[in-house]
């Protein structure tokens, strides 16, 4: 699969806590850094997602009282899962991890979401109100971007709401598998499912960095 000059690289939340010793670590996402500084090679166009939530984030389990983390509560938007407090903007653990730094050196722009701590947002396109945008439609409609290419963590959340939301914006979407690290075997068989239905693609790595 060639990369051509409509294409963008959307690099999902590369941060401290969702790797190996992070508050919210997902199994192996330190070890996709490298797959993704690669990547990040081959495109003209790279754009980086990046949580930044406040303390009082709706979706910490911390602020609620008797609630545990990765169980769901109905919200004035509908069903949030509940998290372990992460990506406090200011802290280390919101910090992009440090063997990205190549990958996020290439981006044109970052886009931060979850700021509002009243709502939560896994999608780089839309808050979890479904209603908020983050701008970066506008930005790859700019930018005349047709095609997206999505990796990071989590492939069964932000990477998963963000390819959904790419396609329903009026853009390809093809999900780099190997660049990409889910939560759960059970979550991660729900993207799959929601990607064959929307007609997202599924590549791996190789098929981008081998194209000539």
């Amino acid at each position: 699969m060639r990369i051509g000059p409509d294409d963008a690289l959307l690099v999902i939340d590369p941060q401290n806590d969702f790797c190996e010793g992070g508050s919210l670590a997902v199994q192996g996402g330190a070890g996709i850094m490298p797959a993704i500084n690669r990547l990040a090679e081959r495109f003209e166009r790279v754009i980086v997602t990046q949580d930044w939530h406040t303390p009082d984030q709706i979706s910490f389990a911390s602020n609620h009282p008797g609630a545990t983390p990765f169980t769901e509560i109905e919200v004035a938007y509908g069903r949030q899962m509940l998290w372990p407090d992460h990506c406090i903007r200011g802290t280390p653990g919101a910090d992009f991890h440090p063997d990205a730094a190549p990958a996020v050196r290439r981006a044109l722009a970052v886009i931060r979401k979850g700021c509002n701590p009243a709502v939560d947002s896994y999608s780089g396109f839309f808050e979890n109100d479904r209603r908020t945008p983050t701008g970066l439609s506008g930005l790859l409609r700019e930018l005349g971007v047709a095609r997206v290419f999505l990796c990071g963590l989590a492939y069964d959340y932000c990477v998963r709401f963000t390819a959904e939301d790419a396609v329903r914006e009026g853009f390809e979407a093809a999900v780099i598998r190997d660049a990409s690290r889910a939560i759960a075997p059970q979550t991660e068989a729900a993207a799959q499912s929601r990607f064959a239905a929307l007609g997202v693609v599924e590549v791996e790595a190789a098929e981008l960095l081998n194209a000539f």
